[in-house]
């Protein structure tokens, strides 16, 4: 029998504190093999993380069956009040799944889908964030630029630049070389040698972001997720296209613009931690900005589903067209 009225009842209606959440999925089943420097790897990417978001953004953190240890490192973070969420899944249910998941189950307009292994720069989130408040139709943002995803998943936003929305032209940009081959390095990618070599830059109210970006880290519009993001689950653990089907392709798919930051960043670590990576964190921390932040009002985005195959041939013509009125120089 129940006595009185829940209070709850006569709560008023909730009010979002923030605008953008970022979302760590972590799996370490041992510190043993291929995991054994991981969890400082995590520890490096987690308190990065902290260190540079302001009030503004909330930190979820979804523990993918890892071991004792990391579970309880996670939970001393949460005591200490340093992220807001832990998702505790008893067994690996897949990246995307939990990241997807995660991403569903939150309010914020921005979310920000981060592998384990990102080392956070000082000012990732005002920089994210202004490209969202000042460009229209922008889908997705990276901190971490890369030159060469021009042409990966990027139909509408070449669209956009073919129709005038936004200005476009090739520049160079010295400054983003030393960061720009340490990214190419973490996957034994060729390095590049000129630093004055051309990056697609788009610009809009004064706001300039480079055209692509990769998936290891990518801040979305939460309307992706209930519309362009594919319903059902992967039920992959991880990789097998599984990014490109829940990641890329809704991107792509929503008609928004897939963009990075026009400056680095944002470090891809892979699993062992190096004194550089150490010594980007201590500058994190010298320089601590405002951690109260007001927040904004981010531009409409209303991402719609467009018939499957009027979308491959509008961007295979897409492609064509712009890679012959902008040529690469």
């Amino acid at each position: 029998m129940r006595v009185g009225m829940n209070p709850q009842k006569q709560s008023k209606k909730i009010q979002l504190r923030c605008q953008h959440r970022l979302i760590i999925v972590v799996f370490i089943p041992s510190l043993e093999g291929y995991y054994k420097d991981v969890l400082e790897v995590f520890k490096l990417c987690l308190d990065s993380a902290i260190t540079t978001t302001n009030s503004n953004c909330a930190i979820t953190v979804v523990n993918n069956a890892s071991c004792k240890q990391v579970s309880q490192y996670l939970e001393d973070k949460l005591e200490a009040k340093s992220i807001d969420t832990i998702i505790h899944h008893e067994e690996n249910i897949g990246k995307i799944d939990a990241l997807v998941g995660a991403a569903r189950a939150s309010r914020e307009p921005i979310l920000t889908i981060s592998d384990v292994d990102i080392l956070f720069k000082q000012g990732w989130q005002n920089e994210t964030e202004k490209i969202f408040s000042n460009i229209k139709n922008v889908a997705s943002v990276s901190p971490i630029p890369c030159r060469n995803f021009k042409n990966y998943e990027t139909s509408s936003t070449l669209n956009k630049i073919l129709l005038g929305k936004v200005k476009f032209s090739y520049q160079s940009i010295p400054e983003n070389h030393e960061a720009h081959n340490r990214f190419l390095e973490s996957f034994h990618w060729k390095l590049e040698s000129d630093k004055n070599v051309k990056w697609p830059v788009i610009e809009s109210n004064g706001v300039k972001a480079i055209v692509g970006s990769g998936h290891q880290i990518l801040s979305m519009r939460r309307e992706l997720f209930f519309t362009t993001v594919p319903r059902q689950p992967s039920l992959i653990l991880v990789g097998n296209n599984s990014e490109f089907l829940y990641c890329d392709e809704p991107i792509n798919y929503s008609n928004g613009m897939r963009l990075a930051t026009y400056q680095n960043f944002a470090f891809h670590m892979g699993n062992m931690v190096e004194g550089w990576m150490k010594e980007v964190q201590r500058e994190n921390i010298e320089n601590i900005e405002n951690k109260d932040c007001k927040v904004s009002k981010l531009p409409e985005f209303n991402p719609k589903m467009p018939h499957r195959s009027w979308y491959k041939l509008k961007k295979r013509l897409v492609h064509r067209v712009f890679n012959i009125i902008y040529p690469e120089k």
